[in-house]
């Protein structure tokens, strides 16, 4: 690939110009070096390399006109430009589906104005970045875009903005597709073990994480959103090896990287979904107990037998009705904790603490999402870390409205469906 500094953009910035991505090669560099050349995918200008096209001032977008509606596939969208110090630009080359994408209009949440471009998990090739940034322009990055307010940083379009502590580099030995699959899902997964309940990653035997406890403790407090304030400051005690903790909803991609950090602390994990389709799975991932989703009185019984009633920490995937039924598995000791991810039961017990994620520190805390952008391409690099079975949507941006109404519909189950837009692996 050609690089070269165009005019239209800052003199402190370098700019990658793209064309068709057929040869990738392997020298990359980390987060804190620039050795171990080969382990990250970089995209560079080869023989078989077609000439790189000029970069457009426009680009095909994916809009969202009104609620209730089909997203609109629009030509002539303006490319979005760096605004902040430390934002990249980085050409969409695959983008993973999440229900939010079709729940957010079907119920009108999570939308800050219309028109508005959608889209929550992408992966990309970097075209431009800061003067000082560990990341080159030529890496090939997963991005998961937390920032829903920011409509520059959606998925749902050919180039997207992104801050260069938000892109993690996708090892050469990983699939570009199966990357777009897993960032939102790791951030909500290490914010809810590492921020809510307090889990240090830092003593992992395997692929140590950080301590986001301490790191969030050196946060000027100031700096904070208030309504993720005392979430970020809410664990007191917590998990030990040995201790079990329930997850309901495990075969989700969430749950899948729940289980699989839960296991490297040396929990004990309980999994609650339809065994009968996803049970081998979740076995093979380390999970100690799989209790079917099917009978849910059942599955609460199994979990309060199995712990003797003395489960301390639970983490519903799901929604508000199985939070509910995940609270009666809980020791009421004034020490349990409950986490929702997506709701929580609406009557609060005093024995209980109620926990959601601080997803906003990912993106408004340049520690904290540097930190896990780092630990992600180092559990990506060592194979520690295993990303979900995905589907692969055809028709590129015009194909996600049938993709979406696949996912709406249930018809994918324990996979993610990922829409490629360059030609990659």
């Amino acid at each position: 690939m050609a690089l070269l500094a165009p005019n239209i953009m800052s003199t402190t910035t370098t700019f990658l110009q793209l064309g068709e991505l057929e040869q990738k090669t392997k020298s990359f560099h980390r987060c804190t070096s620039s050795s171990n050349a080969g382990a990250f995918q970089r995209s560079t200008h080869e023989e078989k390399t077609p000439v790189p096209k000029p970069l457009e001032m426009t680009q095909q977008v994916l809009l969202l006109k009104g609620v209730k509606e089909q997203y609109t596939l629009v030509n002539d969208h303006n490319i979005p430009s760096i605004l902040h110090p430390g934002e990249i630009l980085v050409k969409v080359l695959a983008i993973g589906l999440n229900p939010i994408d079709w729940k957010a209009p079907a119920f009108n949440f999570g939308i800050p104005s219309l028109p508005w471009i959608n889209g929550r998990d992408l992966a990309g090739l970097v075209l431009q970045v800061p003067e000082k940034s560990r990341l080159r322009v030529g890496d090939v990055v997963l991005v998961p875009s937390t920032d829903y307010r920011d409509i520059r940083k959606a998925a749902f379009q050919e180039y997207a903005i992104a801050t260069d502590f938000n892109a993690a580099r996708i090892p050469s030995s990983t699939s570009i597709s199966a990357s777009a699959s897993v960032g939102v899902a790791f951030v909500a997964s290490a914010l809810a073990l590492g921020v809510s309940l307090g889990l240090d990653f830092s003593l992992f035997t395997k692929s140590p994480g950080p301590n986001l406890v301490s790191v969030v403790d050196q946060l000027d407090r100031n700096s904070i959103s208030a309504d993720i304030l005392n979430e970020c400051f809410a664990s007191s005690d917590r998990p030990q090896r040995g201790d079990w903790v329930a997850i309901w909803g495990a075969s989700t991609t969430t749950g899948l990287i729940t289980l699989q950090l839960a296991k490297l602390a040396g929990l004990r994990v309980i999994c609650v979904a339809d065994v009968a389709r996803h049970g081998t799975k979740l076995l093979k991932l380390g999970a100690d107990l799989l209790v079917d989703r099917q009978d849910t009185e059942r599955a609460v019984e199994i979990i309060r037998g199995v712990t003797s009633g003395k489960l301390r920490y639970a983490i519903d995937i799901v929604g508000k009705e199985t939070a509910t039924l995940l609270e009666k598995t809980l020791e009421r000791s004034g020490q349990s904790h409950l986490l929702g991810l997506t709701g929580l039961p609406k009557e609060r017990d005093p024995g209980i603490r109620y926990h959601t994620v601080p997803i906003k520190l990912f993106h408004e805390a340049p520690a904290v999402g540097e930190s896990l952008v780092c630990w992600l391409e180092s559990l990506l690099q060592d194979g520690t870390l295993s990303l979900p079975d995905i589907v692969r949507a055809e028709g590129g941006l015009d194909g996600i409205n049938a993709a979406l109404e696949t996912l709406r519909d249930g018809l994918v189950s324990g996979k993610r469906i990922v829409v490629d837009l360059g030609a990659h692996s």
